[in-house]
């Protein structure tokens, strides 16, 4: 959550004077690069073997929906509010929610359906001009 929401603010000072798609892109190599260090220092290689083409495909469709997910995002963030911005990418959570009822079999509870409620009443509000 820390980290999370200081992403936001330091991606829209580095996006100044620059385009959203180059400021994406500058992020992604950062991130990549840390990604790979971060595996190279903490993933067993016997485990890397395991891997199968389930694994790689949904990863990779997971990897291209977060890439879209991105390019939107600065695409927002580039022109709109950091609390508007980050708020209705926020609204994400519902979508997961959801997802993870219809495709995953996870059980929806009273308290998570109100929890999804409060976000998108939320979402409403600040976004609302």
């Amino acid at each position: 959550m820390f980290f999370a929401g200081f992403t936001s603010v330091i991606a829209k000072q580095g996006l100044a004077g620059i385009s959203g798609e180059l400021g994406l892109t500058i992020r992604t190599v950062f991130v990549f690069v840390f990604v790979l260090v971060f595996a190279a220092l903490f993933v067993p290689w016997r485990e890397v073997s395991g891997v199968r083409a389930v694994n790689l495909w949904w990863l990779g469709a997971s990897g291209v929906t977060t890439a879209l997910s991105w390019i939107f995002y600065y695409k927002a963030l580039k022109v709109g509010d950091v609390a508007t911005v980050a708020l209705i990418d926020k609204g994400s959570v519902v979508v997961a929610m959801l997802l993870a009822a219809w495709l995953l079999r996870e059980h929806l509870t009273p308290r998570m359906l109100l929890g999804a409620g409060l976000i998108v009443s939320g979402l409403l509000v600040i976004a609302r001009r």
